[in-house]
C-alpha cells in the first residue's frame, strides 16, 4: 500500500485540529507543502503536470486559436488527470481546431510541422520543424522558446504517430444556422466515420444470399441429373462443394456479426458520450424540470442501440435479396414466381398499413414510460418526506395508475406488431403451398423438372424469410426514430461552452465583482428576481448579503458563476462580463458552496476532491480541517474512504456542509462563495470552522449569504437585500447599528 493509501485509508494517526491549523496557516506561507499547493493561486493549480495538454496548448496558439489549459481539458474523462492521445482530439475540437491521430514515418515529419509527436516515453512534444539535421520543439515553459534535439536521438524516441491539427474555418453566419438546423449531424457522423466496416458488411450480405442459393441448385442437380443416371461421382463432388460453401456460409455470417457488433459498440460509445457531455454542457436556464422524465429520455438511446444490433442490420441488409430469390425462381420455374412475387407487395402493404397506429401507440409507451419513471425517482429521493407525510397511499395510486396506462400502450404496439408478424407467417404458408400446386401443373406440362420444383420451393422459403422479420424491424424502427427525435431535441439545448466560442482567456483572478443594473427572472416565473441590482465589490473585500427569504441573496451568487445569464444589465468579474469568460476558467477560481447540498455516491474523498480527483492527498487533508470534515473522518476506521450514500443521505446536514465547504477550498480560489455555509452546524463547529477559515480568507474575496449573526465577524461589509435591490450598504458595524436601530433583522433564508 502506498503512502497515499495509508492515508486515506484511515490507518494512521490523524493530525489534530490545532496541527491542522498549523499546517493552514504553513500552505498560506508556502513553505513544506505538496507540489502546487503553494503560493498564489492560479489557473492551473488543480491541473496536473501533462505534456500532451501543454503541446497542444502551444500547437492551438501557433495556429491562431490560443485556448486556455483549463478550457481544453473541461468536462473530458480524464485518466490520472492527463489527456490520453483519443482524448487529445476531441481536447482540440474546444481549440476550434480539426484534429486527427495518423501513423507517419520519420522521413514525413518535416511536411507536417508543426504537429505533436508522440514518444516511445509517454512524451509529447509540439515539433517546429528540422533543420541542419536537429528535430526542433517548442519549450513547453519558455514562450517563443524551443529545444533542439539531433536527429538521431530524436529517431530512437519517436513512437511513430502524430497529432495532425488545422484551424476550423468557421462559416458565414447564415451558413451555420442554417446547418444547426439540419438534424443529424451529430448522430451520422460517428456511423459516416465506418463506412469501410459496413461496406464490408455490405459485400458479406452479398456473398451470404449467394451462398444460400447453394442447397436448392444442390438439390435440384441430384433430383434431375444424379439420381436418374446414378452419378454417384457427381453426387459426391457436388456435396463436398455445398459443404466447402456452407462452411464459408458460416464463417461469413459469424464473421458479419462481429463486425457489426464491434462497429456498433464503438458507434455507441461514441453516441453516448456526446450525447451526455451535452448534457453536462447545457445551460441551467435551459434544464429540464423532471430529473426523472430526462433520465427516461436518455434512457430511449437504448432503443437506437438496439435498431443498429447486428440483428436487424442483418434483416435490413438480407431484405433488397427478396428480389434476387423471385428473379431466381422464375429462372429455375418461370410462371411459378408468380406466387411470391404477389405476396410480397401484400406483406409489404400490411406492414405499412400497421405503422400508423403502431407510432401512435409507441409514442404513448414512451411518454407514460417517462412519467413513470420521474414519479419513480421523484418518490425515492424524497422517500423520507412521503413516510413522515404518511402519502405513501396517495404516491402507490399514482403509480399504479401510470404503469396501467403504460402497459395498455404496450400491449396496443404489440397488437399491432402481432397482426403484422402472422400476416406474414400465413402469407408465408401460402407461398409455400401455392409454389408447390403450382409447380406440380407447370411439371405436368413439361416446364419444370421435379427438382426444379424442390429448388423452386426452397427458393421460395428463401425469399419470404426476410419478410418475417420486417414486423419487428418497423416496430424497431419507430422505437428508434421516436428516440432519436428525443434525444436530438436534447442535442439542440444551448450550451454554456459552444465550440469554438470566443471566450476571453483568465490564467488569473483578484477578486472584483461588480453588478451593473442586472435585472434577473428565473425560466418559467413571472416576477424577477432582482431589479435593477447594482453592487461593487472590491478584490479581497469580504461581503455579506443578508435579507428577508427569497430576495435573491442566492441570485446573486448564481450570476457571479455564470450558471444564469441577467436579462438586463452586467455581471463583472475583474472588468469582464462573465458571458465572455469561459466557464471553466471562472469557477476555477471560485470555491462556491451552495445552500442546498448534493453529495454523490462514493467516499469522502471522492465527494472533495470532485473536480481535482488526482489532487495530492495532502491538500485534500488540508481542505477537510479547514472544513471540519476531519473532525468526523478521524473519528472512523475507514477514515477519508468512508462510503458516501446517493446524495450524502448517510451524513448529517451539517457533515454535508463540512464536505461541501472543503471541496470548495480544495483548489484555494481567490473568490468564496458561500450561501448558507454554518446554517446545520451547531455553535460549536461553526466556532471551530470560523477559526480555521479566517486565516485563508485574508487577501481573497467572499460573498457570504447568511441570517445567521454568529457569522457576521469573518466580514467587513454588509449589504441588505429587498425584493431584489440594495437597500443598505456599508461596513459591518454600522450597519448592523442601523438594523439594530431601526428593529430590523439580519435573517431570512436565501
Amino acid at each position: 500500500m502506498s503512502d497515499g493509501d495509508a492515508r486515506l485509508s484511515g490507518q494512521e494517526t490523524w493530525e489534530t485540529p490545532q496541527a491542522a491549523g498549523e499546517r493552514v496557516r504553513g500552505m498560506e506561507r508556502g513553505p513544506g507543502l505538496p507540489p502546487g499547493a503553494a503560493g498564489e493561486v492560479e489557473d492551473d493549480i488543480a491541473l496536473v503536470p501533462d505534456p500532451l495538454r501543454d503541446a497542444l496548448v502551444l500547437l492551438a496558439a501557433r495556429l491562431g486559436t490560443p485556448v486556455s489549459p483549463r478550457r481544453l481539458v473541461a468536462g473530458l474523462p480524464l485518466e490520472g488527470g492527463r489527456l490520453t492521445p483519443a482524448l487529445a482530439v476531441r481536447a482540440a475540437e474546444r481549440a476550434g481546431l480539426t484534429a486527427r491521430l495518423a501513423r507517419k514515418a520519420l522521413r514525413r515529419l518535416p511536411d507536417l510541422a508543426p504537429c505533436i509527436v508522440f514518444l516511445t516515453d509517454g512524451d509529447a512534444r509540439l515539433l517546429l520543424g528540422v533543420e541542419d539535421g536537429e528535430v526542433v520543439f517548442a519549450h513547453p515553459e519558455l514562450a517563443g522558446g524551443v529545444d533542439r534535439v539531433p536527429m538521431s536521438e530524436f529517431a530512437r524516441r519517436f513512437g511513430g504517430w502524430v497529432l495532425l491539427a488545422r484551424p476550423r474555418y468557421e462559416a458565414l453566419a447564415h451558413e451555420r444556422e442554417m446547418a444547426e438546423e439540419r438534424e443529424g449531424h451529430w448522430f451520422w457522423a460517428p456511423f459516416l466515420g465506418e463506412w469501410r466496416a459496413y461496406g464490408e458488411v455490405a459485400l458479406a450480405a452479398v456473398l451470404v444470399n449467394l451462398f444460400m442459393l447453394a442447397s436448392p441448385l444442390y438439390v435440384r442437380i441430384v433430383y434431375d441429373r444424379v439420381v436418374p443416371n446414378q452419378a454417384f461421382e457427381t453426387l459426391w463432388a457436388l456435396t463436398v462443394g455445398a459443404l466447402v460453401v456452407f462452411g464459408f456460409d458460416f464463417v461469413l455470417r459469424i464473421l458479419r456479426a462481429y463486425v457489426i457488433d464491434t462497429v456498433g459498440r464503438r458507434v455507441d460509445v461514441k453516441l453516448a458520450s456526446r450525447v451526455f457531455e451535452h448534457v453536462l454542457g447545457m445551460k441551467l436556464a435551459h434544464r429540464p424540470g423532471a430529473a426523472g422524465a430526462f433520465a427516461s429520455h436518455l434512457r430511449e438511446f437504448e432503443s437506437i442501440r438496439d435498431f443498429f444490433s447486428s440483428a436487424t442490420i442483418v434483416s435490413v441488409v438480407d431484405l433488397p435479396f427478396v428480389l434476387m430469390f423471385i428473379f431466381v425462381i422464375w429462372w429455375i420455374g418461370g410462371a411459378v414466381a408468380i406466387v411470391p412475387a404477389l405476396a410480397v407487395p401484400l406483406v409489404l402493404g400490411v406492414g405499412l398499413a400497421v405503422q400508423w397506429p403502431l407510432d401512435r401507440a409507441i409514442r404513448r409507451t414512451f411518454r407514460e414510460a417517462a412519467l413513470k419513471q420521474a414519479l419513480l425517482v421523484e418518490a425515492v429521493a424524497g422517500l423520507e418526506t412521503v413516510k413522515a407525510t404518511s402519502a405513501e397511499g396517495r404516491m402507490q395510486g399514482l403509480f399504479e395508475r401510470l404503469v396501467a396506462a403504460t402497459a395498455d400502450s404496450g400491449n396496443r404496439a404489440r397488437f399491432w406488431s402481432a397482426i403484422a408478424v402472422n400476416v406474414t407467417s400465413l402469407a408465408s404458408n401460402f407461398v409455400y403451398v401455392g409454389v408447390v400446386a403450382l409447380g406440380v401443373y407447370e411439371v405436368a406440362a413439361g416446364n419444370l423438372t421435379v427438382g426444379g420444383l424442390v429448388a423452386c420451393s426452397i427458393v421460395a422459403g428463401r425469399a419470404m424469410a426476410p419478410l418475417g422479420q420486417v414486423a419487428g424491424v418497423l416496430a424497431r424502427w419507430h422505437q428508434a426514430r421516436i428516440a432519436y427525435r428525443t434525444i436530438a431535441g436534447i442535442m439542440k439545448v444551448p450550451q454554456e461552452r459552444p465550440p469554438a466560442a470566443p471566450f476571453v482567456r483568465r490564467r488569473s483572478f483578484a477578486g472584483a465583482i461588480s453588478f451593473r443594473d442586472v435585472t434577473f427572472t428565473y425560466p418559467g416565473r413571472e416576477i424577477p428576481v432582482l431589479r435593477g441590482f447594482s453592487l461593487e465589490i472590491r478584490p479581497g473585500e469580504r461581503v455579506a448579503l443578508v435579507g428577508p427569504v427569497g430576495s435573491g441573496k442566492t441570485t446573486v451568487n448564481r450570476l457571479v458563476l455564470g450558471l444564469y445569464e441577467p436579462q438586463e444589465g452586467a455581471v463583472l468579474v475583474d472588468g469582464t462580463d462573465v458571458r465572455q469568460l469561459d466557464p471553466a476558467d471562472l469557477r476555477a477560481a471560485i470555491g462556491y458552496v451552495p445552500q442546498d447540498i448534493v453529495l454523490f455516491r462514493g467516499t469522502l474523498r471522492d465527494n472533495i476532491a470532485l473536480a481535482a480527483p488526482e489532487v495530492d492527498d495532502a491538500v485534500v487533508q488540508w481542505a477537510a480541517a479547514v472544513a471540519g470534515v476531519h473532525d468526523f473522518a478521524a473519528a472512523g476506521a475507514q477514515g477519508y474512504n468512508m462510503p458516501v450514500a446517493e446524495r450524502g443521505e448517510t451524513l448529517s446536514g451539517g457533515q454535508r456542509q463540512a464536505v461541501a465547504i472543503a471541496r470548495a477550498l480544495l483548489r484555494r480560489p481567490r473568490i468564496l462563495l458561500f450561501d448558507e455555509p454554518t446554517s446545520f452546524m451547531d455553535t460549536v463547529a461553526e466556532e471551530r470552522f470560523k477559526q480555521r477559515i479566517r486565516p485563508f480568507l485574508e487577501g481573497r474575496t467572499l460573498v457570504l449569504v447568511t441570517h445567521r449573526a454568529s457569522v457576521l465577524d469573518l466580514v467587513q461589509r454588509i449589504v441588505v437585500v429587498r425584493e431584489g435591490r440594495v437597500v443598505l450598504d456599508g461596513p459591518r458595524d454600522e450597519v448592523l447599528r442601523r438594523l439594530s436601530a431601526g428593529g430590523q433583522a439580519a435573517g431570512g433564508g436565501a
